[in-house]
């Protein structure tokens, strides 16, 4: 297909969503995967024609067959296919210390999930399914205390440090674990994804924090995002933005406010800010409004 030809085809575009996941069985456990999922399913209820690749993918020569090759920047780097006659796209969803001080040029458009100024990116914050992420998912939950989904990837997580040293463990679905926690914290190494809305929705408190390149440059985590949209009350440590983004988070910078946060229901949002927040990030931070913005970029890039 000629490049004027593929330009002006009409009707839906077909994409690709590229990961930074392997495509094994350990791969479909990574966030990036469910990320894409849920992106590729809202860019298909707008009517494209969407389909996830992993990073293994993504610079074959079945990429010529698409028309918007958007990239979810995460742990690999995506070298575009500049011969081929279609549109690549960038958003950098995190570790955003790992792109390359020219990376971003090499596309034809670049988002970046924060609302800080960040190498000319145009912000496009994370996002989540509301279809599943919901308050009614608590319904079907265990109701656990206190609430960390994450793996260590080798380090610390500070919120659970934080958390046991201020003498309220949290319950604990991850990887790497071993020798960091007592065993007994640890109720799994993955938590099926489709388990995780009743999870965060059904517990006290959801846990949270940041990488710390994340946290200074403005890049909230995913996490937040489903969890307020379940109506959980959810703590984090400090990052750039998040009060203004997500206000019915609760922020702490020290072991002491961790306690006490912990300690004082009366310091948690309430049922009503909790439900209100659920309703606002449904409606302004869905997969549905991140596929609208893309699809308005890529088509204006097309034209």
């Amino acid at each position: 297909m000629s490049l004027i030809s593929k330009f002006r085809r009409k009707g839906p575009l077909r994409w690709a969503v590229v990961v930074a996941s392997p495509k094994s069985e350990g791969g479909q456990q990574w966030g990036d995967t469910w990320f894409g999922n849920d992106l590729v399913a809202a860019l298909n209820r707008a009517g494209q024609d969407a389909h996830l690749v992993h990073r293994g993918g993504a610079e074959s020569e079945k990429r010529d067959q698409d028309d918007v090759v958007l990239v979810l920047r995460g742990l690999a780097k995506v070298e575009p296919r500049r011969t081929a006659s279609n549109t690549w796209m960038i958003w950098v969803i995190s570790h955003p210390e790992l792109v390359e001080p020219d990376e971003l040029q090499q596309y034809d458009a670049a988002f970046a999930a924060t609302n800080i100024a960040w190498r000319g990116a145009t912000p496009l914050l994370q996002a989540t399914d509301p279809n599943r992420f919901n308050p009614r998912a608590g319904e079907f939950g265990s109701g656990e205390p206190i609430l960390f989904i994450g793996s260590t990837r080798g380090q610390e997580r500070p919120v659970v440090r934080d958390a046991i040293a201020a003498g309220h463990p949290p319950a604990i679905w991850g990887v790497g674990w071993e020798g960091m926690v007592d065993p007994a914290l640890v109720h799994g190494e993955f938590l099926p994804n489709d388990e995780v809305p009743a999870a965060y929705a059904s517990a006290g408190v959801v846990l949270n924090d940041h990488w710390a390149d994340m946290a200074e440059q403005g890049f909230l985590s995913n996490r937040l995002f489903d969890a307020v949209a379940t109506g959980a009350a959810v703590i984090s440590d400090h990052a750039e933005g998040l009060a203004d983004v997500l206000p019915s988070v609760r922020i702490y910078r020290d072991v002491d406010q961790l306690r006490a946060l912990l300690s004082d229901p009366s310091l948690l949002p309430d049922a009503q800010e909790r439900a209100n927040a659920a309703a606002a990030v449904a409606e302004e931070h869905s997969f549905d409004a991140r596929a609208a913005s893309l699809i308005a970029r890529a088509k204006e890039l097309r034209q």
